[in-house]
């Protein structure tokens, strides 16, 4: 299975969940996404793209590298997005996904939230902004951290474990991707021409036919579980959705055993399908 983190997070992020899907017999790999820990664009006129159809291209042209012809996805925040991406994209390839705080938004799209919404983005609309885009650049682990610190309940992580995982927030296209990550769902950004035909194809597809996992901390002060009600009529192949009590924005760091077995009792169910 591919595991992918979400942001602001690295691929250290499944370190609780692993041992108990190697146990279990699975064979997994969890890169960082493109602009995280080391990974580099091999040319300098490449588009910093940090769309979600970019992630989810990059996670099956690692697949085909490693050649798995079908695997499951688990995928945290942004990790989740491109597990549905995926889904719309190569539905042949995918054998089931679970998807960790993050609801699907059909056919890719982007709708302003609600006034409650909003207030909880409110590092998206700063980005939006010249004067926001230049202080994430000039401080990307200081933005990072203000994130950990208020999606979810306080005390939550180790700070050396942030301090760890903030050295993948150095990496000198972080701050592009993530600008073009956001600012592109708000407001015209240049895009990655190879990745308008994928473009299409996600926006013309309504329901995903991939059986589904969606785990939600119920402490999520970022995208908080009543976000993600009601999404089941958009899954032909099964969906369930489990709420985790107590837990914010960062399950799998948060209440790995709880996240692991979830998974596991998912690919059981599934294994079938």
């Amino acid at each position: 299975m591919l595991l992918l983190h979400g942001w602001p997070d690295d691929a250290t992020a499944w370190r609780g969940i692993t041992p108990a899907l190697e146990a279990a017999g699975y064979r997994w790999a969890a890169p960082w996404l493109r602009g995280f820990g080391s990974t580099r664009f091999l040319s300098d006129g490449t588009p910093r793209d940090g769309s979600g159809v970019a992630l989810a291209q990059d996670a099956l042209d690692l697949a085909e590298a490693l050649g798995w012809s079908r695997f499951a996805v688990v995928g945290h925040d942004w990790g989740g997005r491109a597990a549905y991406l995926m889904a719309a994209l190569a539905p042949e390839r995918l054998t089931s996904i679970a998807s960790l705080a993050i609801g699907y938004a059909p056919r890719g799209r982007f709708a302003v939230p609600s006034f409650a919404q909003s207030r909880l983005w409110w590092y998206q609309w700063f980005m939006t902004t010249d004067g926001g885009a230049v202080a994430v650049r000039n401080d990307p682990i200081g933005f990072a951290r203000i994130q950990w610190e208020t999606w979810s309940p306080a005390g939550w992580f180790d700070a050396a474990v942030f301090d760890t995982t903030a050295e993948s927030f150095r990496n000198p296209d972080w701050a592009s991707i993530t600008l073009h990550g956001y600012r592109s769902r708000w407001q015209t950004e240049p895009l990655d021409a190879q990745y308008a035909p994928l473009r299409d194809r996600v926006d013309a597809t309504e329901t995903l036919a991939i059986p589904t996992l969606m785990i939600q901390g119920g402490a999520d002060a970022c995208d908080p579980a009543n976000g993600s009600e009601e999404q089941q009529r958009y899954f032909t192949s099964g969906y369930r959705r489990l709420v985790l009590p107590g837990v914010g924005h960062f399950p799998a760091r948060e209440a790995p055993i709880a996240v692991a077995e979830a998974v596991l009792a998912h690919l059981a169910a599934t294994s079938s399908w």
